[in-house]
């Protein structure tokens, strides 16, 4: 018999207002006690000099953060020019000093030239996993270990002030991207370094900026005479679907969400037929409502089932309640 889990089974995403300082790891953690939830899990940590937006995944949800670790994301960034830092960012120790003999149109032409796809090598003390570490372990011992480069994105970048030494942009990028990095690139690009003095992530997906919550405001509501605590603090979720909000939906009736909560292939009110590998939002449509009941996959549909999905990969339990 497996053990019980401590806490309550509270499932929702909370959007955190991460403050600089203390790692997202740390932030996780405190939110899951003062929820006093069962699990937790953010969808991407933002390094201790960064803020901004965190969500953190409670209870079921937590089967759903992957969708949000793959969804781009929006940062402001504030860099200074003419010197590079062990770390391309505040924290780390200075490595070298350039003179800024640089203007601003040489400024905006390096920074957009990142626009589009691109090649990024990952700063060794970013948490990409190597044997099971970090890399950001070995560098502190003063190890350099190979990294391949990555493909990544940048949709979008704004130059929002040139006041050399230091320019502010924001940059909306795909996953997998380091601002570090790409700050560092731009300063090499410019022959004179830089690094990261500000960092602050303002979206991810669709997520609304004011629906962010800070961890004073929780403690505050957890201290709070008012009763009950929990329902002010549960009114802050929101549902675990908007982690799959841009997924394609299927409705299914009853018959079709008792095959589905038992593992099996079903047919669902899809209005064109299912694409391999495409995830679906699953929701059981029950006359007055919708209830979400997890993620299926589209496969090969067969002759006599034009419209069909597969949810072995299902990333939530359907038996399970959905709040």
């Amino acid at each position: 018999m497996g053990r019980r889990r401590k806490g309550r089974a509270i499932n929702g995403i909370v959007l955190l207002d991460k403050p600089v300082g203390g790692s997202s790891n740390q932030l996780l953690q405190k939110v899951r006690w003062l929820f006093q939830a069962q699990k937790a899990g953010h969808t991407g940590a933002l390094d201790p000099l960064a803020s901004g937006m965190l969500p953190i995944c409670l209870g079921e949800a937590t089967k759903f953060s992957q969708f949000l670790l793959e969804a781009e994301k929006v940062y402001e960034v504030t860099a200074r020019l003419g010197i590079r830092t062990t770390t391309s960012d505040a924290d780390g120790d200075v490595v070298e000093e350039r003179p800024v003999a640089v203007s601003e149109e040489q400024v905006e032409q390096a920074c957009l030239s990142f626009l589009g796809q691109s090649k990024q090598i990952p700063s060794m003390y970013s948490a990409l996993k190597h044997q099971g570490k970090p890399l950001y372990f070995y560098a502190r011992q003063g190890i350099e270990i190979e990294r391949e480069p990555r493909d990544i994105t940048i949709f979008d970048m704004d130059i929002l002030d040139i006041s050399l030494p230091h320019i502010t942009m924001r940059v909306k990028c795909s996953k997998g991207t380091y601002i570090r990095s790409l700050v560092d690139d731009i300063g090499q690009k410019l022959g004179c370094g830089a690094y990261v003095t500000r960092l602050h992530r303002t979206v991810v997906a669709d997520y609304p900026a004011e629906k962010m919550v800070t961890i004073a405001q929780l403690e505050a509501l957890r201290q709070s005479d008012d009763a009950p605590v929990f329902d002010q603090m549960d009114a802050l979720l929101l549902p675990m679907d908007t982690a799959v909000a841009r997924l394609p939906t299927v409705y299914l009736d009853d018959i079709e969400k008792n095959r589905f909560d038992n593992g099996q292939s079903i047919v669902g009110q899809v209005h064109k037929a299912p694409v391999r590998g495409q995830f679906y939002r699953v929701y059981h449509n029950t006359g007055s409502a919708s209830v979400f009941l997890g993620v299926g996959e589209g496969v090969t549909q067969p002759r006599d089932q034009p419209h069909h999905l597969n949810d072995d990969r299902v990333f939530i339990n359907p038996k399970r309640r959905v709040v």
